[in-house]
């Protein structure tokens, strides 16, 4: 009985082992997903993160594509809406130069992150829930619509 216990138990445990996954991680289901994740050095920033990385990196460009106006955070340099942003005319020539982008929620910034990133663009920083987040959190969102954003 104890050989035949041994046996089940052993059985068991060889099926689970076979069953789990040796990564915590999902595997990109392409090479070119997987090429694509290892060049893009994108972030999506909790609103922390993102007023910490702005204040590190002030050269580079603030970007709100949230239409129609809804308030903006200080520091943004540009308003382009974000359907608009891939004929933009502040977008860098090095592809692997640094963008930040934000909208109200985050939808429209991680389209506009998609379409960057389609276009070759590695390096762009969204802010994950948009300015709503960004209010929740603490932050000033400014409200006087600046002449740019029009």
């Amino acid at each position: 009985m104890a050989k035949a216990s041994i046996a089940i138990l052993l059985t068991i445990v060889l099926f689970a082992t076979a069953c789990s996954s040796s990564s915590d991680q999902a595997e990109p289901s392409t090479t070119k997903e997987a090429s694509t994740a290892a060049e893009s050095a994108s972030q999506l920033l909790e609103p922390v993160e993102f007023a910490r990385y702005m204040e590190d990196n002030p050269d580079v460009p603030v970007v709100n594509v949230h239409i129609p106006y809804e308030g903006h955070i200080d520091g943004t340099d540009s308003f382009v809406a974000f359907d608009k942003i891939a004929d933009w005319d502040g977008l860098p020539q090095d592809r692997s130069a640094p963008l930040v982008l934000y909208c109200l929620v985050g939808n429209m910034s991680a389209q506009a992150t998609d379409t960057l990133e389609a276009m070759g663009y590695t390096t762009v920083v969204d802010l994950e829930g948009g300015m709503n987040a960004w209010t929740a959190a603490g932050f000033e969102l400014l409200t006087v619509e600046p002449p740019s954003a029009g």
